[in-house]
């Protein structure tokens, strides 16, 4: 998440909203999102309905969930995903800024 923090000016002059699904109860994620000053949009997701809706993996010897990024369209169609393996896989902002343009063009 403070990776996409850190870039969230430029994913949102490309009309994109980032959204981040957690599975932290409401209370706590709250918290994290005051805490951190945090700009987009977070999802509480305690019951895993929203991890399993994108087959999001839950590894309990790799500390729980494993990363997972999508890129969903106007139309709701997934455009792009990426599972992580372990808890430093996550794609870099530049990659995925690079993957917005072109679904947007």
């Amino acid at each position: 998440m403070a990776q996409l923090h850190q870039d969230y000016e430029k994913i949102s002059l490309l009309d994109t909203e980032i959204v981040v699904v957690g599975p932290d109860n409401a209370q706590q994620f709250s918290r994290y999102w005051e805490d951190n000053s945090l700009q987009f949009v977070g999802l509480p997701d305690p019951s895993h309905s929203v991890l399993k809706l994108f087959g999001q993996e839950v590894n309990l010897f790799k500390l729980g969930r494993m990363p997972a990024q999508a890129l969903i369209d106007k139309q709701g169609m997934a455009r792009y995903a990426h599972y992580g393996h372990s808890m430093s896989d996550i794609p870099a902002n530049e990659e995925i800024i690079e993957i917005i343009e072109e679904i947007n063009t």
